[in-house]
């Protein structure tokens, strides 16, 4: 990835932001429950049904989104902005694939929510 000029980082910034919707404590609850263990895919591209599975990689980043959160803006690195930049295309890309009816109690939720952002919002 090239080097980011200072207005890139700035719009990286400010869209990160605006998709993470879910607070630091919200989200670091959520990431504590069963739920939240139990959606997605893993690494290796297989469905995550179980906490006692393998990690799912929207587990994984939600725990990366905390540490960008806790981070200040002058301290993230090329490679912060580039895990930004993961969670603002995945969260536009999912809305996308919304379901039908009510989402509340859905894996694309919950999903969701593992990458920082609650639908329901």
């Amino acid at each position: 990835m090239a080097k980011l000029d200072k207005d890139e980082r700035r719009d990286i910034a400010h869209e990160f932001k605006s998709v993470v919707n879910m607070t630091s404590a919200a989200l670091s609850s959520w990431l504590k429950t069963d739920e939240s263990q139990a959606v997605g895919m893993t690494d290796e591209g297989g469905k995550v049904t179980g906490s006692e599975e393998h990690e799912a990689v929207g587990h994984k980043m939600g725990r990366r989104i905390l540490s960008l959160q806790a981070t200040k803006a002058t301290d993230l690195s090329d490679d912060d902005f580039a895990a930004m930049r993961k969670v603002i295309g995945y969260v536009h890309r999912h809305i996308k694939q919304r379901p039908h009816g009510d989402v509340t109690d859905t894996r694309w939720r919950k999903s969701l929510m593992n990458w920082g952002h609650d639908p329901l919002k």
